[in-house]
């Protein structure tokens, strides 16, 4: 290589490096004071990271808890009874009513499985929309702030559209049939103040908190093992 040619490889080795430094320099800033002016670049590649690991969270919740069994196999999202109803529940079956709350609360649970695989759309929305100061409060917040943020954003227009999601399912599985037959014994059962028993609400309810908690407990691995999890823009993040 001739002297000229040495001489530009290495301006052009040390631009490279300068412009390197210069983004390290403006992600540690957005990180550290969120610094619009000096960090716009390094906040957009942050934003787009925080999205990132939101959106495989998401998923990866959806994914576990819409399978076979994601809910009524499952030690703590498996979907009883409400526990104010149980004592009532057990003068049922001693009226002989057990094959149907047993087959009542398999139903649930099926439902919710099956409504589970739509609850994806609702959250990737969410990510969409999310600001970026959202993303640096996630980034400097708590093992779980996405999920946090998650709820506060989502759970209005979750329970919404998911609502009629589950009522879909529950009916195809017949569902509403059996509710009715335990809603009829329920109602004629000689015991005074008993607790409502909208099993629909408390469906809803129950399948929502599990989806939440899972997207918890994802994020969580996440920010464990950025990189395993995740990607090299993430671990760029999280990482940090």
């Amino acid at each position: 290589m001739t002297k000229l040619g040495a001489a530009f490889l290495f301006r052009v080795q040390i631009v490279i490096v300068a412009l390197w430094l210069t983004s390290c320099a403006e992600m540690s800033q957005v990180l550290q004071d969120g610094s619009v002016a000096s960090g716009a670049q390094g906040q957009s590649a942050l934003a787009r990271a925080v999205k990132e690991s939101l959106e495989l969270g998401s998923i990866r919740a959806s994914d576990l808890l819409s399978k076979p069994g994601g809910y009524s196999n499952h030690p703590v999202y498996r979907i009883r009874l409400p526990q104010q109803v149980q004592p009532i529940a057990s003068r049922l079956r001693d009226f002989g009513l057990g094959g149907q709350i047993d087959s009542i609360e398999a139903l649930m649970n099926q439902g919710a499985e099956q409504a589970a695989a739509e609850a994806k759309t609702v959250f990737i929305d969410a990510i969409r929309a999310m600001t970026i100061s959202d993303a640096l409060g996630i980034v400097r917040g708590h093992e779980t702030a996405a999920t946090d943020y998650f709820r506060r954003q989502t759970e209005a227009s979750l329970r919404q559209r998911y609502l009629p999601i589950m009522q879909r399912h529950l009916e195809q599985l017949g569902f509403y049939r059996q509710y009715k037959q335990m809603l009829n014994a329920y109602n004629a059962l000689p015991i005074q103040n008993k607790p409502n028993l909208d099993l629909e609400q408390h469906a809803l309810t129950q399948s929502l908190d599990a989806l939440f908690s899972q997207v918890a407990e994802e994020e969580k691995l996440i920010r464990r093992d950025p990189l395993g999890r995740g990607s090299s823009a993430i671990a760029a993040v999280f990482g940090r």
